[in-house]
């Protein structure tokens, strides 16, 4: 078996470090946009209580939205990493095995049937059941004799999300003009909509996976050597499993109902963190979730800038950036 890769970075000092790149980051966010905000007016508005126009617009719409965007980032990021961790493979990410896919069928089929009629809260409901839904029918069909298979729950897990893909297609092929510029603009992400209303409906779901998921960092180094040698070790690995594929039901199904899909970021973030402080799990999923945020926030700041007034959707942002980045890493990493 091949032996753990040292840590390249301190781990305390590279944590640090992305904290603040993350305050940068959402500074420089508050005080981006088509209306320019000078960092005066932000100090006094925040400290003052002043009423400018300038502030106004930074706590009413951009302070939301980049909220939003750190959380979500996190979440995704966080249970990107645990997932690669449980399936021991660097490219497990929400969207390869079709929780992604789950919550945006559930998303959609609300869009599209009307269900909207039922309420503000009918899209993130019918978001996490569709992940949910999608977690059990990967958890039953792996799962024999009280055991669940990996590698068999990662194969389940592909082909139930290109069943869901494929239904969402069918629904977007009914859906009218009207729904089908919204499906087309949220299935691509997109942060615009977000308000404090919707941080404080998704947050608690979106805090329960970034919180609770670092509490799975021993059985998740344990699995690293296999399963064996986690019971071995006194690891409760079926539990560490189930608790893992639920929080990451919980977390994708919030992410998808606030912003849409977002690619990317839980395969990217926990790569190039693994890349700096190493596989342990205990400083890996902490620094996956605080570089998922810099990099959603960095990515929405952009989308709304680029070509402002107009807006671009984040998640196509998130691919362009994300995509060739990411394959040069895996270029040099390969010495090509």
């Amino acid at each position: 078996m091949r032996a753990a890769e040292p840590r390249r970075w301190p781990v305390a000092p590279t944590l640090a470090a992305l904290a603040a790149l993350l305050g940068l980051g959402m500074v420089i966010a508050a005080l981006a946009g088509p209306l320019s905000v000078a960092p005066v007016t932000l100090w006094q508005g925040f400290w003052e209580g002043r009423d400018a126009p300038g502030y106004l617009v930074v706590r009413d719409l951009r302070l939301p939205r980049i909220l939003m965007a750190a959380l979500v980032g996190a979440a995704l990021a966080s249970t990107g990493a645990a997932l690669q961790g449980l399936f021991r493979n660097p490219l497990a990410d929400p969207g390869l095995i079709g929780i992604s896919a789950g919550a945006a069928l559930g998303a959609v089929a609300v869009i599209v049937l009307g269900g909207g009629a039922l309420g503000h809260q009918a899209l993130p409901v019918a978001a996490f059941a569709g992940a949910l839904v999608t977690t059990f029918l990967m958890w039953r069909i792996a799962s024999r004799g009280g055991e669940t298979r990996v590698a068999l729950l990662l194969l389940a897990g592909i082909a139930i999300g290109a069943i869901a893909m494929a239904l969402t297609g069918v629904l977007t092929f009914l859906a009218d003009d009207n729904e089908l510029r919204t499906l087309t603009f949220w299935a691509m992400g997109s942060l615009a909509h977000s308000r404090w209303s919707d941080v404080v409906l998704v947050a608690p779901w979106l805090l329960a996976g970034i919180v609770l998921m670092p509490l799975l960092a021993r059985p998740l180094n344990g699995l690293m050597l296999g399963e064996q040698a986690a019971l071995h070790l006194g690891h409760a690995v079926p539990r560490a499993k189930r608790a893992v594929m639920v929080l990451g039901a919980v977390s994708v199904g919030a992410a998808v109902a606030a912003a849409g899909q977002i690619s990317f970021v839980g395969l990217v973030a926990p790569h190039l963190v693994r890349l700096l402080i190493g596989v342990d799990h205990r400083w890996l999923i902490p620094g996956a979730a605080v570089l998922g945020a810099v990099l959603t926030v960095f990515a929405d700041t952009l989308a709304r800038t680029l070509v402002a007034p107009a807006e671009l959707p984040i998640g196509l942002v998130m691919a362009l950036l994300g995509g060739p980045f990411f394959l040069v890493l895996l270029l040099r990493r390969n010495g090509v």
